[in-house]
């Protein structure tokens, strides 16, 4: 039995389908309907190619790592009959939680359940399983799995799929590029929204000065540090100083390549590289440097500065406010055509490095394991 990142994507990914399909969580009620009644209903006249490429693409992630979970939990050498079995238990696994989705819709005001969507997502998990079979077939699983053994050390798989995760979390935009976690000033607003008319109102803390906006020397080490939390992150989990340079030059990249697109998505292509302003660059090439500087330093040593840089990087972040662009692209986001990703995207931007700073702390309170793991 090897253990395999997959299944902690797998669980990370279906907690996130969740989160999206029932986003925003308000105006619950009884229609007075049956909730499969959307199973016999018309098919919705009004569609768009980027509905249909939603809904599919979100459960092909799903149904492939549901499959490559099953896959490698079987072990070498699985027949093509469990292969078989792999894509029909992943794909019928992701059409229930497609289903219960569309039900659990029927409650919610401000979401319409579809049986066109419900099909969409079934065939999106469907095409995942069977590339994630066919992969296995062809041997790349098999590939993957002896790189994964020459680069990366014991128990790797919590910091893997944390950097798995992170291009999708820049995906949403931040106030400050790289600026993962910048939650404090919208959780205040929403705590008193939720006590607004109760007795517990006045027990919120109040700050004694406004939030000021983020001078370029702040924002400076914000995009620094966020740049370099993933580096150091993978730094932890690979032990060859060669190894490491060439990881930390591809996290940026693509970094930078899920921050552009980013802003593709929210502004339009020709406003891409907009944010790459003079302090995200001096900023960047911080980054690039201190990664360059901290290849010699020994993994257990990475993951105590990991924590120390989120420590930082959330603090600098939480002490400024939200710009006016970046709401009014939050609302772009949350009301026009990214609905369907809104939910996704905020939690994965949100969350990560509280994730990161809870994955550090057991990975330095408890040092490094000694077995290495092979899938």
């Amino acid at each position: 039995m090897h253990k395999t990142s997959a299944w902690p994507l797998s669980q990370a990914w279906a907690a996130l389908i969740v989160y999206a399909s029932l986003y925003p969580f308000t105006g619950w009620r009884n229609q007075g309907l049956a909730s499969w009644e959307f199973l016999w209903s018309p098919l919705p006249k009004y569609w768009t190619g980027f509905d249909v490429a939603a809904n599919a693409g979100g459960y092909v992630p799903l149904g492939f790592l549901l499959a490559l979970s099953f896959v490698r939990r079987r072990g070498q050498g699985l027949a093509p009959s469990g292969r078989v079995v792999a894509i029909a238990v992943s794909t019928l696994a992701a059409a229930a939680l497609s289903l219960a989705m569309e039900a659990l819709q029927t409650y919610l005001p401000s979401r319409v359940p579809s049986n066109l969507d419900f099909v969409l997502n079934a065939a999106g998990a469907l095409l995942g399983a069977m590339v994630a079979a066919a992969l296995e077939v062809s041997g790349a699983i098999d590939r993957w799995s002896r790189f994964r053994v020459r680069w990366f050390v014991d128990d790797a798989r919590g910091a893997l799929v944390l950097l798995a995760l992170w291009p999708f979390a820049l995906l949403f935009p931040a106030s400050v590029p790289f600026g993962l976690g910048q939650v404090l000033e919208r959780l205040e607003t929403a705590l008193a929204d939720w006590l607004l008319d109760t007795p517990f109102l006045e027990w919120m803390p109040v700050r004694d000065v406004e939030l000021q906006p983020m001078v370029p020397g702040a924002e400076l080490i914000c995009v620094a540090l966020g740049a370099l939390i993933p580096c150091l992150l993978g730094y932890s989990v690979i032990a060859s100083a060669a190894r490491r340079a060439v990881f930390a030059g591809g996290a940026v990249v693509v970094g930078v390549g899920a921050t552009a697109l980013s802003a593709a998505l929210s502004w339009g292509p020709a406003h891409a590289w907009a944010w790459l302003s003079l302090p995200v660059q001096l900023g960047l090439l911080a980054a690039t440097l201190l990664g360059a500087a901290l290849l010699p330093v020994p993994r257990r040593g990475c993951a105590a500065l990991v924590l120390a840089g989120l420590m930082l990087h959330l603090s600098l972040l939480n002490q400024a406010p939200a710009g006016a662009y970046f709401a009014d692209t939050l609302q772009a986001w949350e009301q026009g055509r990214f609905i369907r990703f809104n939910g996704l995207a905020q939690w994965l931007g949100w969350t990560w490095p509280y994730a990161a700073l809870f994955y550090v702390l057991l990975r330095v309170s408890r040092g490094d394991p000694q077995n290495r793991i092979a899938a």
